[in-house]
């Protein structure tokens, strides 16, 4: 694993520092007011830069409104540290907001049993990390294992298991969609269709990666599907005001459309998002097929 951020403009190094001392006392903060010793006494252990700022290969793009994300892995030493509330404030305050931070940061948190179970088991994501990323903040002793080679057949195995799974579910929530416009319940048909386009985003995750962690932000994994099959941006327009509402619209559903009563929906909102869903189911199969067939390729080629 890399330490050096050199190949980084300035300006992003010191985002970077910014960004670790703010997480850094944030969870603190969270911490503080916790009696039991496991968590007041909880440590991150290490926090590691990975994705394309890792790499070299971010892309800052105003004109297409697409900026990548300063991607963290926080590794902590207990379970029960991962739980979001040990995060909220944490994500809070690293909104790219002010002169300070002004790139969007992305958490996820793993203890390091978890890490290096998954690289035991070969797992691409945890892999990529350990050999791509860069380590931001240390504790001495804390060792990740080497990753393990993964066999072409079980990573094969999984990914269509993942894929009969989430597939399954989405259509499922689609279905679910189309059941409630018809019958006028239009906040429910807008949690469906959230639902559908969040089980595909996962979908493509796992198969693409076999990891997803436990987002339920559509923003959020609309990004990093996009990030690994760019032509996933076709599944959401961009360009009006509409198609930019519409999406936030269906991303607040997974709250709001349950539990506000003041969210609303059009009919003419939920036909271009129910257009859009089945869009984005498209574009899933056609990529995860692709990743499938190369996974049998693969598996065929080591046999």
């Amino acid at each position: 694993m890399k330490k050096s951020l050199d190949h980084l403009p300035l300006r992003k190094q010191a985002e970077l520092r910014q960004v670790v001392e703010t997480v850094r006392a944030a969870f603190e903060e969270a911490i503080s007011t916790r009696r039991a010793a496991r968590l007041k006494d909880g440590k991150i252990l290490k926090v590691i830069l990975y994705g394309s700022y890792a790499r070299g290969d971010w892309v800052h793009d105003p004109v297409g409104r697409y900026f990548s994300d300063f991607d963290l892995l926080i590794v902590v030493d207990h379970e029960d540290l991962t739980d979001g509330e040990f995060w909220h404030e944490a994500e809070n305050r690293t909104m790219p907001i002010g002169p300070d931070i002004r790139t969007p940061v992305s958490l996820i948190v793993h203890s390091l049993d978890d890490v290096n179970e998954q690289l035991d088991r070969g797992r691409y994501f945890f892999a990529d990390i350990v050999r791509e990323g860069v380590l931001l903040h240390d504790t001495p002793g804390a060792k990740l294992h080497k990753p393990a080679d993964l066999k072409a057949r079980v990573a094969l195995e999984e990914a269509e298991r993942h894929y009969a799974k989430w597939m399954a579910t989405a259509v499922g929530a689609q279905s679910g969609a189309k059941f409630y416009i018809e019958a006028g319940n239009q906040n429910w048909a807008a949690f469906l269709l959230n639902q559908g386009a969040e089980h595909l985003y996962h979908c493509i995750l796992l198969v693409m990666t076999l990891y997803s962690g436990k987002a339920h932000n559509l923003a959020f994994l609309r990004k990093k599907a996009e990030a690994i099959d760019p032509r996933l941006a076709e599944a959401w327009p961009r360009e009006t005001k509409f198609e930019r509402r519409c999406f936030e619209l269906l991303r607040e559903a997974y709250v709001k459309a349950r539990y506000s009563e003041h969210y609303k929906i059009s009919g003419e909102e939920l036909a271009w998002l129910t257009e859009r869903v089945e869009v984005l189911r498209g574009l899933t199969v056609t990529v995860c097929q692709e990743r499938l067939a190369q996974l049998r390729d693969e598996t065929d080629g080591a046999d």
